[in-house]
C-alpha cells in the first residue's frame, strides 16, 4: 500500500489503488492458481474419467462432463468470494490500512472496488477458460442461451462477492476470515454440485439445494447451457441472496 501515496499526486486515487492492488494480485501465484488454474485442472481430471464422457439416458442424453462445466465455472467464484477476498480486506483493516486511507484522498471504498474488480475479472477469465477447455478437449457444447448464461453468471458473481463481503464484515482478523471462509467453502462447493451434480441429487435434497445461491446458480447455468432460458425462480433466488447478503455486509462492515 505504500506504493499508492506517490502515485496519487499524478493520477486519480481510484486508478492508483487499482494499479497498486493489481501489482499485489499478480504477485500471489497461489491465489492465481486457485482462481485460474484449479477449475480447468479439475475439469481435465474429471473429463479423463471414461464414464463421464458417455451419454446418460437418465440425464436426458447428456454426459456427466457436460454437467460439470457450469459447476466448475462456479468454483472460481466460490474461491474468490470466500477464500481470496475476505482475508485481504480483513488484513487491511487489522493492520490499520483502511483507517489511514480514510484520512487521504484515497478512500477505503476505492480499495474494496479494486479488490472486487480484480477478483471478479479473474473469475470471469477462469469461466471462459473452462468453457474453452470443455469445448476443445471434451466436445462440450458452448452455452446455447448465451444471454441467459451471462445473466446467471453475473447474478452468481454478485451473490458470491456479497457473501465474501459479509465474511469480511463479520471477521475481525484475517485468520478468522480464513476460518469462516473455509467453513462456508465446502458447503458452497457441495451446493454447486462439485461432488454430485444438482440434477442428480434426490428430489428433496435438490429442492433444498436450489434455495441456496450456488445451487440456484448451478441450475440456472445448466439450463442456459442446454439452450433454455434460466428459470426465473433460480434467477430470483440468486438476486434475493445478492441483495440480502449485500445489505447485511453494508450494515455490519467496519473500516476499523
Amino acid at each position: 500500500m505504500s506504493a499508492i501515496a506517490p502515485t496519487v499526486r499524478s493520477t486519480s486515487p481510484r486508478a492508483a489503488v487499482l494499479r497498486a492492488e493489481a501489482r499485489l494480485f499478480r504477485r500471489e501465484p497461489g491465489t492465481l492458481f486457485w482462481i485460474l488454474g484449479f477449475p480447468p485442472l479439475l475439469l481435465v481430471i474429471l473429463g479423463s474419467i471414461p464414464s463421464f464422457r458417455k451419454a446418460d439416458a437418465g440425464l436426458g442424453g447428456l454426459r456427466i462432463i457436460d454437467l460439470y462445466v457450469p459447476i466448475l465455472v462456479l468454483v472460481a467464484l466460490i474461491v474468490t468470494g470466500l477464500q481470496t477476498m475476505p482475508p485481504i480486506i480483513t488484513g487491511y483493516r487489522e493492520r490499520g490500512i483502511l483507517r489511514r486511507m480514510s484520512a487521504t484522498p484515497v478512500k477505503p471504498s476505492a480499495l474494496l472496488t479494486a479488490q472486487m474488480g480484480l477478483n471478479g475479472s479473474a473469475a470471469i477469465v477462469s469461466a471462459l477458460v473452462c468453457l474453452a477447455f470443455g469445448r476443445i478437449a471434451f466436445d462440450v457444447q458452448l452455452p446455447k442461451q448465451a444471454a441467459g448464461y451471462a445473466l446467471a453468471l453475473l447474478l452468481a458473481a454478485a451473490a458470491a462477492f456479497a457473501l465474501g463481503a459479509l465474511v469480511s464484515a463479520l471477521a475481525p482478523t484475517a485468520k478468522i476470515a480464513t476460518a469462516i471462509g473455509s467453513a462456508v467453502f465446502f458447503p458452497s462447493m457441495f451446493c454447486a454440485g462439485v461432488w454430485l451434480p444438482v440434477q442428480s441429487m434426490p428430489h428433496v435434497l435438490r429442492q433444498i439445494v436450489e434455495l441456496t445461491p450456488f445451487g440456484a446458480a448451478a441450475r440456472a447455468l445448466g439450463q442456459a447451457a442446454a439452450g433454455d432460458w434460466p428459470s426465473w425462480s433460480h434467477l430470483g433466488v440468486l438476486a434475493a441472496w445478492a441483495v440480502l447478503l449485500s445489505a447485511a455486509a453494508a450494515k455490519w462492515f467496519r473500516w476499523e
